[in-house]
C-alpha cells in the first residue's frame, strides 16, 4: 500500500543527514543557506561532517542517524546532503518499521537510490529523487530549476514532464501507467540478488547514471535485462547519463548501448530527461503514480505528498 508523507511548511525543521560518503563542506554550507532561504529549519546529523574513508561515518553511525531521524517527532522530512557510496551497507539493518511508522519526506538521489528502493519495497512510502543539498544545490551557480524543485514538498503538485522542459526522444511507441520506481542503474543492478531486488513488474522505470563507460552501462542493463526487469516494466523513462563516454577507441556510444537494450525489451520508451547527475535536475516522487505518452513525448507523476 502506497504512503504519502506530509507536506512542509514554512517553520518545519527539516534533517540533513549523510547515509552515504562525506560532503564537501563549503558546498554543504551553500546547501543549508538554501534550506533557510525556504523558510526552513534545519537539524543535522550526528555523522554529517565524520569521515571515515570513503564513508560519512562508520555503518552504525549512519544508521543510526538515519533512525534518529526518522524517530524525531520535530523533523518533517529528510534530505540527503549528497550521495558516493554506502546506502547499501546500512540497508539490511534498519528497522523499517521505524519508518513504516514515522512516515515523513526522504529526499535524495545517486547512491541513495538503493534506500529508495528498499524503503519504498519494505514500507510503501513514496520517497524524492532529487538534486541534493552538497552535491547539486550548494555548488556555486546552481540552477535556479534544480531549486524550484524542491516547492513539490510544500504544495501538492502533479509533475507534467514534456518537451518544455528538455528534448525528448521516443525509443520505443506507446503509453503506459504504473507506479514510478528506479533511479541510479550502478544502484538497480547492485539490488540484485539482495532483499532489496528493484520490483519493476507493472512500473515505470527510470534509469540515469554518471561516468560510466558505454561497457559499464551494457553491463548493467545486461545483467536487468537478463533478470527480466526490463521486461516486466510496464515503460522505461531514460534520466542522464553524464560523461558515460568510452576511455577506450574500440567501443560502442552510450546511445548504441541503451537503444539495444530499450529496444529488445520492447516497452514505451522515452529518453532524454533532465533527472539525475544534470543540470537541471528535475526531483521526482518515486512510488508515485506515473503515466507516459511517447507520441506526445510526456511524463505525468502525482504529487508525492498529503
Amino acid at each position: 500500500m502506497t504512503m504519502k508523507p506530509n507536506r512542509l511548511k514554512k517553520g518545519d525543521t527539516v534533517a540533513v543527514i549523510a547515509p552515504a560518503s562525506p560532503p564537501n563542506k563549503e558546498n554543504l554550507k551553500r546547501g543549508l543557506k538554501f534550506v533557510e532561504d525556504l523558510g526552513l529549519n534545519y537539524k543535522l546529523g550526528k555523522s554529517l561532517y565524520t569521515e571515515y574513508g570513503y564513508l560519512a561515518g562508520n555503518d552504525e553511525e549512519r544508521l543510526a542517524d538515519l533512525h534518529e531521524m526518522f524517530l524525531d517527532d520535530d523533523v518533517k522530512g529528510i534530505i540527503c546532503a549528497g550521495g558516493g557510496y554506502g546506502t547499501a551497507r546500512i540497508a539490511s539493518a534498519i528497522d523499517y518499521d521505524v519508518i513504516k511508522n514515522n512516515p515523513k519526506i526522504f529526499w535524495g538521489y545517486s547512491d541513495i537510490t538503493f534506500l529508495h528502493t528498499a524503503i519504498r519495497q519494505q514500507t510503501g512510502l513514496v520517497t524524492f529523487h532529487g538534486p541534493m543539498l552538497a552535491s547539486d544545490i550548494g555548488k556555486e551557480g546552481a540552477n535556479q530549476i534544480s531549486k524550484d524543485t524542491f516547492q513539490q514538498l510544500f504544495t501538492p503538485a502533479e509533475l507534467n514532464y514534456s518537451t518544455e522542459l528538455s528534448q525528448i526522444e521516443e525509443l520505443v511507441p506507446g503509453s503506459a501507467e504504473g507506479s514510478l520506481v528506479g533511479g541510479n542503474l550502478s544502484l538497480l543492478s547492485s539490488s540484485m540478488g539482495t532483499p532489496f531486488e528493484i520490483d519493476t513488474e507493472g512500473n515505470i522505470l527510470l534509469i540515469e547514471d554518471i561516468n560510466e563507460e558505454p561497457r559499464a552501462v551494457d553491463r548493467m542493463l545486461n545483467q536487468l535485462y537478463m533478470a527480466g526487469k526490463l521486461q516486466e516494466s510496464a515503460g522505461i523513462i531514460v534520466g542522464d547519463f553524464n560523461n558515460c563516454v568510452p576511455e577506450r577507441e574500440l567501443s560502442l556510444t552510450l546511445e548504441e548501448v541503451i537503444d539495444h537494450y530499450i529496444k529488445l525489451a520492447g516497452k514505451p520508451a522515452l529518453k532524454g530527461f533532465k533527472i539525475g547527475h544534470c543540470s537541471p535536475h528535475i526531483g521526482v516522487p518515486l512510488g508515485a503514480a506515473a503515466s507516459m505518452n511517447t507520441k506526445e513525448k510526456t511524463l505525468f507523476v502525482e504529487s508525492g505528498i498529503k
